[in-house]
């Protein structure tokens, strides 16, 4: 078994649907962001909760991986529903592991967006 009591086979398809999905909904004309209860309705191939660690380690993976390769942290659309639509802490502390400067977070939230963005016209 691999991460979380799921076979690599199928963490790996469900991180591949999942990045598809971010990345379609990057490339829409009017950017729109997702939530995060959205999202785990969204993918198919195992069922997350919208508060699982599960759910927000293979969030963390995503944004880590597209950020290697120079398209910044995918992640930045996943956003809450209600209260400030912003990513939620997991996402900020990533984003000072990777060397952003997160003292203002809707600008580090708004600036990785837009990197995000940008890079997704590459792909």
């Amino acid at each position: 078994m691999g991460a979380y009591g799921y076979t690599d086979a199928q963490w790996n398809a469900a991180k591949e649907e999942m990045r598809a999905i971010l990345i379609a909904r990057v490339r829409e004309l009017n950017n729109e962001k997702v939530p995060y209860s959205e999202l785990t309705k969204l993918v198919r191939t195992i069922h997350f909760s919208p508060e699982g660690k599960d759910f927000h380690h293979m969030l963390d993976e995503i944004s880590r991986e597209e950020d290697d390769a120079g398209r910044g942290m995918l992640s930045v659309i996943v956003v809450h529903k209600e209260g400030d639509m912003m990513p939620g802490p997991g996402f900020f502390k990533l984003a000072k592991q990777l060397g952003r400067d997160t003292s203002d977070r809707e600008k580090c939230w708004i600036e990785e967006f837009n990197r995000v963005r940008d890079n997704s016209r590459s792909r």
